[in-house]
């Protein structure tokens, strides 16, 4: 029988409360005690709860007494179950020597049974997990990468102490594959629920080419993707994953230009702790771990370096790699799919691209035609940008006169799909009239044309002044002026700014910012 008894808080009122039942020879099997409130757990089918309240009425502290169907710590431990089990990472808690006193529903099915759901209570962590005692009692919180079951998880830890004392840790495992998909909800807010399907065409051309698309989907081998600057190489990538049987997988995008060939190394295969100035104690997943079962999208993959193609060729070869610094073979259940706007085959003849890569990734190949090429869709795509340009500044969708109309289909769109759309969200914005008009198309087409004129005759003035230093005012000035010209005259003559990079012998890094410095990409 579980009684809660209210008395008035004085000194040694617990000591009465037992010499009370013992006097009656009851035997108490727990007690807890709370500011007023003293809690029985008393053994026995034959105590009533009215003998009880009759040999406690004697106390003066005494006020009342009711039966309870929980002790107060058990209905706790009760609460903090129902908590846990509505968590899907496996906790574990774990005391100073390292034995699991607690585990959440999925902990034990991760290291248990069904037949068995405590088997894990009171095992050794290190039984469970490969994580030794520095792991575990070293900064209050911290993260690992390990592996359970051919699992890839990361184990956050947190030490719990007293005073200075440890007292244990809690210890709970996101898989890397959950944390791929919140990365992959993160790199695209607009999933496409249809697939190839919602790919925004009417053209023959572009039918034909989403026929291809919807036919590689089926096909879980790698894609190379061609086109020019604009026309849509990711949205296509992201449709052909989103119709294919790994949809409920991650899909991540990188640009292989964007970054040095270091860090794009370790974005892609990650990093083991320690592996280099600056990297996290606890190491980090690459890509690779984080898209397990989806699709990795390299974009600009002809900008990737020689060396970084030789590690992916290896890769893959059996789907197996090494994380950057460590030692352990990994492998990786994902598709391959690859994008660029140059000439593979010129960059191969230069050797500037590995052959024997170009045939692993350009096992299915799809050619996405140019805007100029496909000018049918701007039927479907101008009402498009333009109502999502009127969302964006809050306006009500403009409407388009037919000369206007027939001034954005004459326009040859150098920038294809991404110059549209830039285009019509300036129109909409600069729009003084609930109809856009000829003009509107002309003005910003204009800025578009003689920003771009601007900048060939930039590189025509320099190319024209050579080296003619006599009118800088000092050394930075000549500096600057022979970069320039160095760069204006080199620049158009190589396939990519890596290839320019080897060519002068610096780092891709340096040229890239270079380029931009002088305003020449």
């Amino acid at each position: 029988m579980k009684l809660a008894i209210s008395l008035q808080d004085k000194l040694g009122v617990s000591q009465k409360v037992l010499t009370a039942i013992a006097s009656h020879g009851w035997n108490v099997i727990a007690m807890e005690v709370e500011t007023g409130l003293i809690y029985l757990d008393i053994e026995g089918q034959q105590t009533s709860l009215t003998d009880v309240t009759s040999a406690l009425s004697q106390l003066p502290e005494f006020i009342t007494c009711h039966q309870i169907d929980v002790m107060p710590s058990a209905l706790k431990e009760q609460h903090l179950q129902a908590l846990l089990a509505r968590i899907s990472e496996p906790i574990l808690d774990i005391d100073k020597h390292g034995v699991v006193i607690t585990a959440n529903q999925a902990a034990v099915k991760l290291f248990g049974s069904k037949n068995r759901s405590t088997a894990i209570l009171g095992s050794q962590i290190n039984s469970l997990i490969n994580l030794t005692s520095k792991d575990i009692q070293g900064q209050s919180r911290r993260s690992i990468s390990i592996t359970v079951k051919q699992m890839n998880f990361i184990a956050d830890i947190t030490s719990v102490y007293s005073e200075q004392d440890y007292q244990g840790a809690v210890i709970m495992l996101r898989e890397t594959r959950a944390l791929g998909r919140q990365i992959s909800a993160l790199q695209n807010t607009k999933p496409l629920d249809d697939g190839i399907a919602a790919i925004i065409s009417q053209s023959a051309q572009m039918q034909q080419v989403k026929e291809q698309a919807m036919r590689f989907a089926a096909l879980d081998l790698p894609v190379l993707l061609r086109g020019e600057t604009g026309t849509g190489k990711e949205l296509l990538a992201r449709a052909i994953h989103q119709s294919s049987a790994r949809n409920q997988q991650p899909f991540l995008a990188i640009n292989c230009a964007t970054l040095p060939e270091h860090l794009l190394e370790s974005e892609l295969f990650g990093y083991q702790a320690g592996a280099f100035t600056g990297a996290s104690k606890a190491g980090k997943p690459g890509l690779l771990e984080l898209a397990e079962g989806g699709t990795i999208f390299l974009d600009e993959i002809a900008e990737m370096s020689v060396y970084l193609q030789a590690k992916l060729l290896r890769f893959l070869e059996n789907y197996q790699f090494r994380r950057v610094g460590g030692t352990q073979e990994l492998n990786a259940n994902v598709r391959i799919i690859s994008a660029t706007h140059q000439d593979l085959e010129s960059n191969i003849e230069q050797q500037a691209f590995r052959e024997d890569l170009y045939y692993r990734l350009n096992v299915l190949s799809i050619q996405i035609p140019p805007l100029r090429q496909r000018l049918d869709d701007l039927a479907l795509l101008i009402p498009h940008f333009l109502k999502l340009a009127a969302q964006q500044v809050d306006l009500i969708q403009p409407s388009l006169s037919d000369d206007a109309y027939q001034q954005l289909a004459s326009y040859q769109w150098p920038g294809n799909i991404r110059q549209l759309q830039n285009s019509l969200f300036r129109i909409v914005a600069l729009a003084k009239s609930s109809v856009i008009t000829q003009a509107d198309i002309i003005q910003v087409l204009n800025e578009f044309s003689h920003t771009m004129q601007g900048n060939n005759a930039k590189r025509g003035e320099t190319e024209h002044a050579g080296s003619d230093y006599r009118n800088c005012q000092n050394w930075q000035e000549a500096q600057d002026l022979f970069e320039h010209t160095l760069l204006s005259q080199l620049y158009p003559q190589f396939h990519s700014t890596r290839a320019l990079a080897k060519r002068l012998g610096v780092s891709h890094n340096k040229i890239a910012m270079k380029l931009r410095q002088h305003k020449l990409s």
